[in-house]
C-alpha cells in the first residue's frame, strides 16, 4: 500500500508539472527505454513515469526494458545484429564511454539536451566522466553515489581538530582518536583483498595525482605519486580496528567506537533510521563489540567530507547516465530527446532519485536542497537537512576514476579492478608485512599480465 501511495503521488506531481514539453515527432513513434534496474518496486516507478509521459504524448509508445549493466554489452550486441538498437539506455560512466568510443552514441542529441537543460546546472565533475576529449559528451550524467569520510564532528570539534579533508588532517585525527585499550579506533579503511579496499585507496591516490595509466594507455603505476599513496595508506591502516578489515567494520562507528570511516552515501539510512541500523548494533560481526542501542543523535553528530586533498582535490563515486544511441529514424531520436528532457524535469527527476535515497543522488546542483527532494518517502533526508545534503553531494564536482583518463576509457584499468590486484597488494603490505617496494613490483607485474 505504501508503494502504491508513492506511485500515485509521483503520478500526480509529475502530471501536474509536465504540461509544457512538446514532443517533436510527427505521427506515432515506438521505442524502448533500457532501464538499469530489475527490482520490482523500481520498475514500477519507472513505469509510472513512462505512463505519465505517454498520457501527455499519445503518439509516443515507450516500453520499459530492465537491463542490468552486466548484461548491457551482450544485449546491445544482440540488438545491433537485429537492427533494433534502443534510443535510450541507463548506463554507468565506464560503459557509456566504452560504447561511445565504438561510435554508437548520439553526441549531437546529448549536446541538444545540454543546451536545453543548461550545462551550467550540472556538477562539472559528473559531466567530466563523459567527456569524449573532443569538446562533446558521450552521455548525460543522471544520478550517482558519492564516497567520502563520515566522521564524528562533535568529537573533532571538542578536540579542536580540522575536518578530515586532507591527508594531513585525516592522519592526525586517526592517530589522536586511536585508543585500542578502550576499544576506540581512529578510522576505517579496507585492508582485505576486496572492492571496498580499492575504493578507499583510489580516492586517496587520486588526491595525490596518482594514476594507473596515462591517456595513451601506458602503465604508469610504479610512480613516486603512487608510492607516496601506498605508504600513506599503510600508515593510516595502523589506526584501524584489529585484523584485516572491510566495510562491515562500520559497526564500530555506529556503536560509537570509531572516529571516522570511508563509505558511500548508501550509509545514510543506516545512520538515520533505527530499523536500518539494526544489523550494525549487534555483537555478531566482531567479538570486540558488545552491541549497542541505536543512537538517534549519531546522524546529527556526523558530517561527511566528499573531497579529499593532498596535491589536488579528489572525489570518488559512481555516476550513471542516460545515454542516447544513434537511430536511423529521426522521429525516434526526437521523441527520445523529449522523453529524456522530461526525465530531467524536477518532479520526474526527484521521483526517479527517490527509488534509492542516498544511493541515487542528483547531478543537477539545485536539486539537493529542493524541498520535495528532501522529503524522501523513507524520511531519511530530513535527518540531514539541505545544508548537509549539499555538502555531501558536492563530491560530484571532483569524481574521478582510474579507468577514464582525459575522456579515454582504459579497458585494462577496469580489468585490473576486477582482478583485485591493488587490494591484494595492500593486504600483503598491511596484513602480511611485505615491503612496499616489493609489493608494488609484484602488483606492477600482475598488471602487465592483463590483456
Amino acid at each position: 500500500m505504501k508503494r502504491l501511495a508513492l506511485l500515485l503521488t509521483v503520478l500526480a506531481f509529475t502530471a501536474g508539472m509536465f504540461t509544457g514539453c512538446n514532443n517533436k515527432a510527427d505521427g506515432p513513434v515506438e521505442f524502448e527505454f533500457w532501464f538499469g534496474h530489475n527490482q520490482s518496486d523500481r520498475i514500477a516507478v519507472a513505469q509510472v513515469l513512462v505512463d505519465t509521459y505517454m498520457a501527455l504524448n499519445p503518439d509516443v509508445t515507450i516500453k520499459v526494458i530492465p537491463v542490468e549493466e552486466n548484461d548491457l554489452a551482450g544485449q546491445l550486441n544482440a540488438a545491433s545484429a537485429a537492427g533494433n538498437m534502443p534510443p535510450i539506455i541507463e548506463a554507468g560512466s565506464e560503459a557509456a564511454v566504452s560504447f561511445g568510443s565504438e561510435g554508437i552514441m548520439d553526441t549531437d542529441a546529448v549536446a541538444k539536451l545540454l543546451e536545453d537543460i543548461g550545462e551550467d546546472k550540472f556538477y562539472p565533475g559528473s559531466l567530466k566522466l563523459f567527456d569524449n576529449g573532443k569538446g562533446a559528451y558521450y552521455a548525460l550524467p543522471y544520478h550517482g553515489w558519492v564516497q567520502g569520510i563520515w566522521y564524528r564532528a562533535d568529537w573533532f570539534e571538542e578536540a579542536g581538530l580540522e575536518p578530515p579533508n586532507t591527508w594531513e588532517n585525516i592522519l592526525k585525527a586517526a592517530e589522536y582518536f586511536y585508543d585500542p585499550q578502550n576499544n576506540q579506533y581512529g578510522c576505517l579503511i579496507g585492508t582485505t583483498a576486496e572492492n571496498y579496499t580499492e575504493q578507499c585507496f583510489t580516492q586517496l591516490a587520486l588526491a595525490n595525482g596518482a594514476q594507473l595509466f596515462d591517456k595513451e594507455g601506458k602503465l604508469i603505476f610504479n610512480s613516486p605519486e603512487m608510492k607516496e599513496a601506498v605508504e600513506y595508506y599503510a600508515e593510516l591502516a595502523q589506526f584501524n580496528p584489529p585484523g584485516p578489515q572491510y566495510w562491515r567494520a562500520r559497526d564500530y562507528y555506529i556503536q560509537g567506537k570509531m572516529a571516522m570511516f570511508f563509505y558511500s552515501t548508501y550509509i545514510m539510512d543506516d545512520l538515520a533510521l533505527e530499523e536500518n541500523a539494526a544489523g550494525s548494533l549487534t555483537s555478531e560481526n566482531f567479538e570486540e563489540l558488545e552491541g549497542s542501542t541505536f543512537d538517534p543523535e549519531l546522524v546529527d553528530h556526523t558530517k561527511m567530507v566528499s573531497q579529499i586533498s593532498n596535491t589536488k582535490p579528489a572525489g570518488y563515486g559512481v555516476i550513471n547516465s542516460l545515454a542516447l544511441l544513434k537511430q536511423e529514424d529521426p522521429a525516434v531520436t526526437a521523441a527520445a530527446i523529449d522523453f529524456v528532457r522530461y526525465l530531467y524535469s524536477p518532479n520526474a527527476y526527484i521521483s526517479y532519485l527517490h527509488m534509492q535515497p542516498g544511493g541515487m543522488n542528483p547531478v543537477i546542483k539545485d536539486i539537493a536542497d529542493n524541498p520535495r527532494y528532501q522529503n524522501d518517502p523513507n524520511g531519511i533526508f530530513k535527518h540531514y537537512g539541505p545544508e548537509k545534503m549539499m555538502e555531501i553531494i558536492e563530491g560530484m564536482n571532483s569524481i574521478e576514476t582510474f579507468s577514464i583518463v582525459e575522456g579515454v576509457r582504459i579497458d585494462k584499468a577496469s580489468k585490473i579492478f576486477n582482478q583485485k590486484i591493488i587490494p591484494q597488494m595492500l593486504y600483503k603490505i598491511t596484513q602480511e608485512g611485505m615491503d612496499i617496494d616489493d609489493a608494488m613490483s609484484w602488483a606492477e607485474k600482475e598488471m602487465m599480465k592483463v590483456e
